[in-house]
């Protein structure tokens, strides 16, 4: 291993680290306003769009209708029961007789 593997592997912990200890450092004890405190809420959940959205276009490279399909089911299971071994369950099932069909 060379030196670069070091100073790789020091700038990504620093990387890492810095974001989650600046709050813990520095905020600890303040009360954030209500504007930083909601979109600071929010932000898992457009990471996690922003993630998911092109699983579903790109989940077989020539059938965007088996991800449309899965998201569709997976919305709608989520909507009528929000327990996500249902919904993760229910749109593995859909898919799979998808599959076995087409």
């Amino acid at each position: 291993m060379g030196m670069w593997y070091w100073w790789t592997l020091l700038g990504m912990a620093l990387v890492t680290y810095i974001p989650r200890a600046f709050p813990l450092t520095f905020l600890e004890g303040k009360e954030l306003p209500p504007v930083v405190s909601g979109v600071l809420r929010n932000i898992p959940y457009a990471v996690l769009g922003a993630l998911i959205f092109p699983a579903i276009l790109y989940v077989q490279q020539d059938n965007l209708l088996f991800g449309l399909i899965g998201a569709a089911v997976a919305f709608s299971l989520a909507f009528l029961f929000s327990n996500v071994m249902i919904v993760v369950l229910g749109t593995i099932g859909v898919l799979a007789v998808y599959s076995l069909i087409f």
